[in-house]
């Protein structure tokens, strides 16, 4: 009798091992596909950290610049800002400066993928010397 009442429900039966396998199954088709999700958000996460640290560190450059900074104090600053990876280039045009500042993401993914973000920021010089020479001084007016 006992065999007759769990066969009805499934219980003790090879129903629910075979059950149990293809939840099995389903775990391990459906696990790698979540972590794929997961690394994948968080290289977006560390990517728009990235992002945000080397916008700061733009702004930053490019108002050292506009106040007549020496270009060397003003890499130190961005890379303060932006991270001690991150590398900046500085353009004078016509009193017009322009700092770019580029970097890798971070993270594991960051570092096995190529992953190179840039911010830019330009503004226009505020000391009267660096604005007449049209190009970097070194916060007195020389070149």
């Amino acid at each position: 009798m006992t065999g007759r009442r769990n066969a009805g429900t499934g219980l003790g039966s090879g129903t629910s091992n075979a059950a149990r396998g293809a939840v099995t199954a389903e775990f391990a088709v459906a696990l790698p596909a979540v972590l794929a999700l997961l690394a994948m958000l968080l290289a977006g996460a560390a990517a728009g950290a990235t992002q945000l640290r080397i916008e700061e560190g733009a702004r930053a450059g490019a108002r050292a610049l506009a106040r007549g900074e020496d270009p060397a104090r003003v890499e130190r600053t961005v890379r303060t800002l932006a991270g001690g990876t991150a590398a900046a280039t500085v353009a004078a045009e016509g009193g017009w400066y322009s700092i770019t500042v580029t970097d890798r993401v971070g993270g594991p993914l960051g570092s096995s993928i190529p992953w190179i973000l840039t911010a830019r920021a330009t503004t226009r010089s505020e000391a009267p010397a660096a604005a007449a020479t049209g190009g970097l001084t070194d916060g007195r007016g020389n070149r």
